[in-house]
């Protein structure tokens, strides 16, 4: 017990000398972040009811502070509306610490980001307009409390391992005391191609396990960006409601075509699908699954500031169900 206590005392030290000769010239400075998510939006469904309305879904604000050149953290908090929450009500979104232990080995801790869908979401870079395809679909949580460690294995292949609890960033009490365990490998061969692998697993309180997959890829160019998901979801309704044998399966398909520094135009389609359980003769999600598309053309016109008027269509495989065609004017304003 004196040896262990000797060693970690040791690394400590180690730890606390390196700290100081890294900072002898570092400056520990913070800044305020803000991202706010508006929209109106037009509504041309056959038989809609409520034809328009002005909305302002989401409202980020936070501070982001270095303590070093290799320690940081942040703060963020979210005002939006949700299911289940009054309008506009202010949860805490990300309270991380960030520490760059060692070269190539990052360690994230407390209510962080998770990596599950944080690539395609970079890739689709409409998120002020709509969600990426599993955090629109409740794949996995965008936030949670937990433990992240990230590796640069080589200048093209990175991974990720995460322990969390799995419930997300607006129910963080972990009721089962069941972790979340979950990884990616992110792989970029050649110049602007990116693919990705994800995988994770979640046990519940009745000793069942919610999986979920994600295979992604990605390509950049000067004036193209293309990218493409495949996404499963085993055993759950959603990333936290556990069903034996239900299953989600999900398409995402996006591109962007870059006219200039201020405009361009994109696209993109979805397809969810559902399994049919035994003794059912329709889909167990049948009044949810369908095709989604989406068109627009952006307008940046200075740096923290874009403008989309964009057209959104949902068409339900269950053919009894009227489909939803929106027209969107969306804008995004941050620091």
């Amino acid at each position: 017990m004196k040896r262990q206590i000797l060693f970690l005392s040791a690394i400590l030290l180690t730890i606390s000398s390196f700290s100081q000769t890294t900072n002898q010239y570092f400056k520990p400075s913070g800044e305020v972040q803000f991202k706010v998510f508006w929209n109106y939006h037009y509504d041309i469904s056959q038989n809609a009811t409520k034809k328009s309305a002005f909305e302002l879904n989401r409202s980020y604000f936070g501070y982001a502070y270095d303590f070093s050149k290799n320690i940081s953290a942040k703060i963020i908090f979210d005002a939006g509306t949700d299911t289940g929450f009054s309008e506009y009500s202010i949860l805490l979104k990300t309270a991380q610490l960030d520490w760059k232990v060692a070269e190539g080995v990052k360690l994230s801790m407390g209510l962080i980001g998770m990596k599950q869908f944080n690539d395609q979401e970079d890739f689709w870079n409409y998120r002020y307009i709509f969600k990426s395809f599993q955090d629109e679909h409740s794949y996995g949580p965008s936030a949670d409390l937990g433990v992240n460690a990230e590796f640069t294995v080589t200048k093209t292949l990175k991974a990720n391992f995460v322990v969390s609890n799995g419930e997300g960033y607006k129910k963080l009490q972990d009721e089962d005391g069941n972790q979340k365990i979950g990884g990616s490998l992110v792989f970029q061969p050649i110049k602007g191609l990116t693919t990705k692998i994800y995988m994770d697993s979640s046990p519940t309180t009745d000793s069942k396990t919610i999986t979920s997959l994600a295979l992604f890829a990605g390509y950049k160019a000067t004036e193209w960006r293309l990218g493409a998901e495949y996404n499963k979801l085993n055993d759950g309704k959603k990333y936290s409601s556990p069903a034996v044998d239900h299953e989600l399966d999900g398409l995402s398909f996006y591109a962007t075509y870059v006219i200039n520094k201020k405009f361009e135009i994109f696209g993109r389609f979805d397809q969810l699908s559902s399994n049919i359980l035994s003794g059912e003769i329709i889909a167990w999600n049948d009044e949810n699954d369908g095709n989604q598309i989406i068109t627009g053309i952006q307008y940046a016109p200075v740096k923290g500031l874009k403008f989309s008027l964009n057209y959104q269509n949902f068409s339900f495989d269950n053919s009894t169900i009227d489909a939803k065609s929106l027209v969107f004017l969306n804008a995004e304003f941050k620091l």
